[in-house]
């Protein structure tokens, strides 16, 4: 599973960005989709985040992905100006 969280500041391209999300889960919040499926189309996610929308971020935009799970990850895209420090997720 995956949590997906972003800030992007153009609207046709924030638009254009969540529709795309939204084919693959749900909307939690504004800017956060939940998105459960296979390995694969969560590949296709994070492939298509670097090859279409990277292209079109501002200075400011930025995508973070947290893949829940027993092998957790979080993954950045964009300009998105977080320090690594620990995270705990209560479910």
């Amino acid at each position: 599973m995956l949590l997906v969280s972003y800030d992007i500041s153009n609207t046709k391209v924030r638009t254009k960005f969540s529709k795309y999300l939204s084919k693959f889960g749900f909307r939690l919040q504004y800017s956060v989709f939940e998105i459960k499926n296979s390995e694969r189309i969560l590949h296709n996610i994070e492939t298509e985040i670097q090859n279409t929308y990277m292209k079109l971020f501002t200075q400011t935009d930025s995508v973070i992905i947290f893949h829940l799970g027993e092998n957790y990850k979080r993954t950045c895209y964009g300009y998105a100006k977080n320090e690594e420090t620990d995270l705990f997720v209560i479910t």
